[in-house]
């Protein structure tokens, strides 16, 4: 079965950091480029960074550069997304995604599977 779990997720007060895992199962990581979003309360899904298959390139929104560092294992099937410096309103459900590509770039589009998503929640 192909799936992706992440982890990692949890209630955070602001200034500080979470690190969240995406595991794959069922393929090989190899091919795929991974991208993160989030959905907070009442908003649409975005998309928060991208790495590309090989882990040479990456993109973030705008809303994160400098906080958020993406990489990835793929010996371990492993995707993780290092957030530091966290504000409330980086609270919300956040979704590991992968699409088939062997390009140099990566994107937001596209995605052929999905996780089920993990929460952080940044309060004091």
């Amino acid at each position: 079965q192909l799936q992706l779990v992440e982890s990692g997720g949890g209630l955070v007060q602001p200034g500080g950091s979470l690190r969240l895992s995406c595991v794959a199962s069922g393929f090989t990581l190899d091919y795929y480029a991974i991208g993160w979003f989030r959905q907070a309360p009442g908003k649409e899904r975005e998309g928060v960074s991208c790495i590309n298959y090989s882990g040479g390139s990456t993109n973030y929104a705008d809303a994160v550069k400098g906080r958020f560092t993406i990489s990835r294992d793929n010996a371990k099937k492993t995707v993780y997304l290092q957030m530091n410096s966290l504000i409330p309103e980086d609270t919300g459900l956040y979704y590991c995604a992968a699409y088939m590509s062997r390009s140099r770039y990566c994107g937001w589009g596209g995605m052929n599977y999905w996780g089920k998503g993990t929460l952080v929640t940044v309060s004091s």
